[in-house]
């Protein structure tokens, strides 16, 4: 994992880490069955299969950091599986992209993006979270990449 990625990964980690309960916990580097995520809050009582893998309806929220595979279609991906947030990432950009509303089939009904610098705020039930991204790192953008 690139450098940039791997602090962006580590400082949300921390920070949804110090945050009130509510979830399952805060894996870095996981797989939802079988796909790829960067970092995962996780419903309670979630628990990993046989190959240590999660059910992708067992995440609350979904970070990725650019650049992802094929961030299209994990963006479909989780949202079939009802991901209630997908954040994307994209330190090339300095910007996030908030993922809300599930649309199975069709990906999400809402996406707002926040320039680095602002608070992400991650409304999940009855509590928001929220990501500081000021400390998170730029680099130059990897051609081919977009948040998804």
């Amino acid at each position: 994992m690139p450098e940039a990625q791997r602090r962006i990964v580590t400082a949300a980690r921390e920070q949804l880490v110090r945050q009130p309960g509510g979830h399952g916990g805060v894996l870095a580097d996981v797989r939802l069955e079988g796909q790829p995520a960067a970092l995962v809050l996780l419903a309670p009582g979630a628990v990993p299969d046989p190959a240590g893998h999660y059910r992708a309806g067992d995440a609350l929220m979904v970070l990725d950091v650019l650049p992802a595979p094929r961030p299209v279609d994990r963006h479909r991906f989780h949202a079939a599986a009802g991901v209630p947030l997908y954040v994307v990432v994209d330190p090339g950009e300095g910007v996030c992209t908030v993922h809300s509303r599930p649309l199975p089939g069709a990906g999400y009904r809402e996406a707002e993006r926040v320039p680095f610098g602002n608070d992400l705020f991650l409304p999940l039930g009855e509590r928001t979270l929220v990501l500081e991204t000021g400390d998170f790192p730029t680099e130059p953008p990897t051609p081919g990449s977009a948040a998804g």
